[in-house]
């Protein structure tokens, strides 16, 4: 039997790369995203050594995408969007004409037809989810009104980008692709787009109607089975079939397929599928973006820098320019508008599935997608320097007097924080809302930590404090004083997580009492090697309460003694 198969050399390769270089970035402090993308790059046509398959590439880069768009589905927020709407909707859609214009004029010069412009301008346009979530999250800032605004205009650009994925086949159709730069008449592009929006209203009509009862319905028969395997598997093949079947019968994108599927998902379900599904949704991300590095030439480089330069600069720049005269047009802060504008400054996984596409279409040359990528490398690695300044050059004026520091308003914080004797909640999921009132019930106060924004607010709501971030994050761990805490409680069903977690706080506080959930022996072995002081298993608890109820069946009840 062979052993050099190209699948497994490709997947060995390329994720140990991915690790080792994603790992290095991570700490120069810089987003992993650099390390998977120099990856590809390393195994790609294009340098020297192991050249991996890049067909199979490219397949496992179509699955990246898919369940990326099911994972931007599933935390689409119409409430967020609404909450910042008067300025996220205008603000991004100004931005992106203003970035696109900018493109095509670069496109412009260096001689590409006007579609090929506008699409390479439309992949200049939109921010990385990941890296700006990560810039705000260091900062404490996506609980602010700078972060939602942020958050918000991310949402539009996505939704544009994801309008731009089902009208781009019908234009490259319509219009003859763009290496011939061919004029067609307004009849027959006008004709392609229509039939194309009949085909996708068709297929949203299909989703709302059927999707929206039956998705959900599947999932909760399957979650009631009681099996995560299942719960998990039933989970990727609706994001998987979906895609594929949006695509073969409706010829709809893989990506918006995958998107519908995400958002017809709400509530404990979506919040369910979102952890099931994240191990293998990281995973093919991971090679999506080792599959886009495989795809950049760095010779481009050297061939054209003043072209790469004019990217760079039109993304850092021009961009984040637009973004910061449209925040100020609006009213808000001058703080507001250079945090936005910062964050804006860099492009990400939407360009790549933009670029790709547009090159698989004919209307984007080749040198366009390796723009697009040397662009996307140096933007990501200069946001946190962009960052750094921002913060220093605020400092300084702070320190010299020149501006006065006005706090912005925060989101309604829900119950004063406890700072003695409390018991720190990690993880509101359906077992943490239990113990959250159980809890409470006994007279224990009770602060309740998630990543999870709707789950903070349901517990604000619900009338406890709560602290939104992960545990192990050591400015989130600082505002759950865990000091002064009686007990920490987690009950986050993710035992690598539970452990880091429990070692951080075990750190900063010796003497507190650490319980965690389990479901194995060995993750019981794996949370008391991290510091806790016990742990939890649920299929032993459950056997015990379902054999105290058994004892106590009349078959099995002792009969009282006679008077």
């Amino acid at each position: 039997m062979p052993h050099d198969t190209p699948l497994i050399s490709l997947l060995a390769v390329g994720l140990v790369l991915a690790f080792v270089l994603g790992a290095l970035a991570q700490r120069l402090r810089l987003s992993p995203l650099v390390g998977y993308l120099l990856a590809g790059v390393l195994v790609g046509p294009f340098t020297p050594g192991f050249v991996a398959d890049p067909a199979l590439a490219m397949e496992l880069s179509e699955i990246g995408v898919i369940l990326l768009m099911f994972g931007v589905g599933l935390h689409f927020s119409v409430e967020d969007l609404m909450e910042v709407k008067t300025i996220a909707i205008p603000g991004a859609i100004v931005q992106i004409t203003a970035a696109t214009v900018m493109g095509w004029g670069l496109a412009w010069f260096l001689g590409w037809p006007t579609l090929q412009g506008i699409v390479f301008g439309l992949a200049l346009s939109v921010a990385s989810t990941v890296v700006l979530l990560r810039a705000m999250e260091d900062r404490r800032l996506l609980e602010t009104r700078r972060g939602k605004i942020a958050v918000g205009w991310l949402i539009v650009e996505d939704l544009v980008m994801v309008v731009a994925l089902v009208l781009l086949p019908a234009l490259a159709e319509s219009m003859g692709g763009g290496e011939s730069g061919a004029r067609a008449g307004t009849g027959s592009v006008l004709g392609s787009l229509g039939w194309t929006l009949v085909k996708v209203s068709a297929f949203v009509a299909l989703m709302m109607l059927v999707g929206k009862r039956a998705i959900p319905w599947v999932l909760e028969r399957v979650a009631g089975l009681g099996s995560r395997e299942l719960f998990t598997l039933s989970v990727l093949a609706i994001a998987l079939g979906v895609a594929f079947g949006s695509a073969k019968l409706f010829g709809v994108s893989f990506a918006l397929g995958a998107f519908f599927a995400g958002m017809l998902l709400n509530g404990d379900l979506s919040h369910k599928a979102a952890s099931d599904s994240l191990p293998l949704r990281d995973a093919f991300a991971v090679l999506f973006f080792v599959s886009v590095g495989m795809l950049f030439d760095p010779m481009i480089l050297v061939e054209q820098p003043v072209a790469v330069v004019a990217t760079f600069l039109i993304i850092t720049v021009g961009k984040s320019l637009a973004a910061y005269l449209i925040v100020r047009a609006f009213g808000h802060p001058n703080d507001t508008a250079l945090t936005i504008s910062a964050s804006l400054a860099q492009i990400g996984e939407f360009s790549f599935i933009l670029a790709g596409l547009g090159v698989s279409l004919a209307i984007l040359p080749e040198s366009g997608r390796d723009l697009v990528l040397a662009g996307a490398l140096l933007s990501i690695i200069a946001n946190p320097l962009i960052f750094a300044l921002l913060d220093a050059w605020q400092a300084r004026r702070v320190a010299l007097g020149a501006v006065v520091v006005v706090a912005e308003p925060e989101p309604a914080p829900g119950p004063p924080r406890p700072t003695e004797g409390h018991a720190i909640l990690v993880g509101y999921g359906r077992v943490g809302r239990e113990l959250a009132r159980l809890l409470r019930d006994r007279g224990v106060p009770v602060l309740v930590v998630d990543a999870d924004a709707d789950r903070v607010d349901e517990a604000r709501a619900a009338g406890f404090p709560a602290v939104k971030g992960h545990a192990a994050a050591p400015h989130v761990l600082d505002e759950t004083s865990p000091a002064g805490a009686a007990i920490g409680v987690l009950a986050v069903p993710q035992p690598l997580e539970a452990g880091e977690v429990i070692a951080r706080l075990r750190a900063a506080n010796p003497s507190l009492v650490l319980l965690a959930r389990a479901h194995s022996e060995a993750e019981v072995k794996h949370l008391l090697a991290h510091g806790a002081d016990g742990a939890v298993l649920a299929e032993k608890e459950l056997a015990h309460s379902m054999a105290e109820m058994a004892m106590s069946a009349p078959p099995f009840r002792k009969p009282r003694p006679a008077p």
